[in-house]
């Protein structure tokens, strides 16, 4: 394939240091085994797309290559498009790292490689005589030692828009019951997600949000990792959720830990949106299972005016954390059960 090659720009989310720590070494010896291992026995790299965002002039693709045996060669790979099957399969991949992989959008064509856990993560801009219209258009990625093809999306937001949503999922959208752990993790690993159920009001909320706000960005943000974007996916769509990127993070090592920070990956996730976005206010939805509250507060401050307002909803056995030295809150902030409270508290603040 030819064509111009649009400039790029890759941004990460995970600290650099001089020395990696060792969590990430050891990572990254086994995948480097276990993966010349499977080559030989003939499993070839496949690519997963998900769905990105940006603007006329720019966007963000997201992917990821994996390994997998040469009898699933055929056919594309897209989250979406598995059956309903219990999660922690999901969780039994080998990443493909290093794998050099050709994006096309629009105009643009850009070459890049995957980082150590299998990702690509670009930021693409666009031919200044050919940007890109709002809505969803269709990338297409190659592997190029292979010639393998696969479609991720981008949502592209209009210059016009001034209104936006970020929510995040668990027991804001799904019922997962973060605070109690055994439950959490049964539902997380074993609950299929045509059981899941969805928190009581919030897909009505949602939709009336996107009702009021025709063309308004909906993106999901949450802690939970990239190998659950499939059932995710499924969930949303099946109980009606406005369609919209998810921002997911990726458990495991990293170059400076054994464990990524989830206040870290929200909190960053949300400074690049408020930076991609300069001309949208935001309307921030989480629970007080985890630390949304206190992200979002925070984020409020960094960005003054560019929050809307905050929306908690409360969780059964959750107990109020207030960080020290944070901030006043930048933006109403409103707390309830359900989507049916925390839609009427919003109504008295989001106009």
């Amino acid at each position: 394939m030819s064509g111009p090659t649009a400039p790029a720009t890759t941004r990460t989310t995970e600290r650099t240091s001089q020395r990696p720590h060792v969590a990430a070494v050891l990572e990254d010896r086994w995948c480097a085994v276990a993966g010349a291992f499977l080559r030989r026995r003939g499993w070839i790299p496949r690519l997963l797309g998900y769905t990105g965002y940006g603007t006329p002039r720019s966007v963000r693709v997201l992917a990821r290559v994996l390994l997998v045996p040469a009898s699933r060669a055929g056919g594309p790979l897209s989250p979406v498009l598995h059956t309903d099957r219990r999660p922690l399969r999901s969780y039994l991949t080998l990443p493909a790292p290093g794998e050099p992989v050709r994006v096309v959008v629009g105009g643009a064509v850009v070459d890049v490689a995957t980082d150590r856990a299998g990702y690509v993560d670009v930021e693409v801009v666009l031919p200044d005589d050919a940007p890109l219209p709002p809505g969803r258009h269709d990338v297409t990625l190659t592997a190029l030692r292979t010639g393998a093809e696969s479609v991720a999306a981008v949502v592209v937001v209009g210059d016009h828009e001034t209104f936006g949503v970020v929510s995040d999922i668990d027991d804001t959208a799904m019922v997962t019951a973060v605070p109690r752990p055994f439950v959490a993790a049964w539902n997380t690993f074993v609950t299929r997600a045509s059981a899941r159920r969805p928190v009581p009001g919030m897909p009505e909320l949602y939709r009336r949000l996107a009702a009021d706000h025709p063309g308004a960005p909906f993106v999901y943000l949450s802690n939970g990792a990239w190998n659950t974007a499939g059932t995710l996916a499924r969930f949303l769509d099946r109980h009606g959720f406005p369609p919209g990127p998810l921002l997911l993070t990726d458990w495991g090592p990293t170059q400076t830990g054994w464990f990524r920070s989830g206040p870290q990956h929200k909190g960053e996730s949300l400074d690049r949106l408020m930076t991609d976005f300069p001309h949208v206010r935001w309307l921030l939805l989480g629970d007080a299972g985890q630390l949304d509250e206190d992200v979002y507060v925070r984020a409020s401050a960094r960005w003054p005016g560019r929050v809307v307002a905050i929306a908690i909803r409360q969780v059964e056995r959750a107990r109020r954390r207030p960080a020290r030295d944070r901030p006043r809150p930048g933006a109403p902030l409103v707390h309830g059960a359900d989507g049916v409270e925390l839609g009427d508290r919003l109504a008295e603040v989001v106009r």
